[in-house]
């Protein structure tokens, strides 16, 4: 009779479970990254090209300021609702959906003959863009190890600010070399088609449902929270009482006023450094890219402050009041041209800075089992800054006043380290 002998595996070669963890946590983080970028990347698909609406069509910075305002309405509004969407059917097949919008979107822009044709193409890519913080906020807080959570979110902005840095590039470049706008938003369709692709085939590590980071802890995750001032929601409770909680709506009005300052630079800061220092509009197109590489370079930082500071208002408060003051300058008229491109390209670094503690604040003031729909409630701020205040900027432009599109940056992101610092304060009393 024989018997069997089992040979024990070497150390050497048995699966190293950190590693394994590191792994996929890397490779979700990446992927959401991809998507995050593409969703930033089609934020910019009509502003870049403004110039060439203007040259064809003979629109005003309002009307273009106003297919601003319809994208960020209906993502606004679209947001809120996919977050409940979100928690209802999962992540994954709703971040599916908003990047076939996308591709409509591009598609649709390639082929408008007038007005509004674009204002199609700035619908679709708002409802593309609605799903995209509730779902990726829920994968990454399903599936990353709670110690790379910082990471992911610093990961998440910087990839969101590569999408917002690339795009002037992308569409104003094959603009040029293919003499046609039309043929820019071919390329932005086929830049959705192969991010989906990528998506689909690694969908596995997308599955919102599957949470292996996190299943450990779920039992020992606490079914009770407060907000702000001191308001209880549990898990058990109806699936709006979150927007009982002061936290909620005061991290709302934070998103508010950056995104009502970055709507400025994004879509009139090139026009107004063209019209106040005489700078080509060959460089001062360029001046948002600049601002969001910067605004990428305080990510990667920010990413290891909010492992290291425990008041997270602070940190939000010094840098985007640093970029509030560079916008400023810029809005004075002193500086030499150049000097005033770089001074608005360098605010993203205090804007980029700020990101991952913002981002870990609403964390922290997010009720358990309600991630989704809180993250979509509070980045609908997002979406009602840019949208109400694009056509503000525009009419500022059309007026000439464009000292203000600077000045009115600054003031917004003032508004904003108020509200942050009181969720702060909250959070801390608690």
């Amino acid at each position: 009779m024989n018997s069997t002998t089992t040979i024990p595996t070497p150390a050497a070669t048995r699966p190293d479970p950190e590693r394994e963890r590191l792994r996929r946590d890397a490779t979700t983080i990446g992927l959401i990254g991809l998507a995050h970028g593409t969703s930033h990347f089609h934020h910019l698909l009509l502003p870049p090209l403004f110039p060439a609406f203007i040259r064809d069509f003979g629109l005003s910075y309002s009307e273009l300021g106003l297919l601003v305002t319809v994208f960020f309405v209906i993502s606004g509004v679209g947001q809120a609702l996919s977050g409940f969407l979100v928690d209802r059917v999962g992540a994954r097949p709703v971040l599916f959906g908003a990047l076939i919008s996308f591709l409509l979107a591009s598609l649709a822009g390639s082929l408008a003959q007038g007005y509004g044709g674009l204002m199609l193409a700035a619908a679709l890519a708002g409802l593309g863009n609605a799903p995209f913080h509730p779902a990726d906020f829920t994968i990454l807080n399903r599936r990353v190890s709670p110690q790379r959570l910082g990471h992911a979110f610093s990961v998440h902005g910087i990839s969101g600010n590569l999408g917002w840095a690339l795009a002037p590039v992308f569409l104003i470049g094959l603009s040029g070399a293919f003499d046609s706008w039309r043929a820019a938003y071919l390329g932005s369709a086929l830049v959705a088609v192969v991010v989906l692709a990528v998506l689909w085939l690694r969908r596995a590590d997308l599955d919102d449902r599957a949470s292996p980071a996190v299943s450990a802890a779920a039992g020992a995750a606490p079914a009770r929270t407060a907000g702000a001032a001191g308001t209880v929601a549990t898990a058990e409770e109806h699936p709006m009482a979150f927007l009982k909680l002061p936290s909620v709506w005061l991290c709302f009005s934070f998103f508010f006023w950056t995104t009502a300052a970055l709507s400025a630079v994004q879509s009139f800061a090139s026009p107004a450094l063209n019209r106040m220092y005489g700078l080509p509009e060959s460089l001062t197109a360029f001046v948002v890219t600049g601002y969001m590489l910067c605004g990428a370079v305080g990510m990667v930082i920010g990413g290891f402050l909010v492992a290291r500071v425990e008041r997270l208002e602070r940190t939000i408060a010094a840098a985007m009041a640093l970029a509030g003051l560079l916008l400023m300058l810029a809005g004075t008229g002193w500086l030499p041209g150049l000097a005033a491109a770089a001074a608005v390209a360098l605010a993203g670094f205090g804007t980029g800075l700020a990101g991952p503690s913002r981002d870990m604040l609403i964390k922290r003031a997010a009720p358990p089992g309600a991630t989704g729909r809180v993250y979509g409630t509070v980045y609908s701020g997002l979406d009602t800054g840019f949208a109400l205040a694009a056509p503000v900027f525009g009419l500022l432009l059309d007026h000439h006043l464009d000292g203000a599109i600077f000045f009115g940056a600054a003031a917004a992101m003032v508004l904003g380290i108020v509200s942050a610092s009181v969720v702060g304060r909250g959070l801390a009393r608690r």
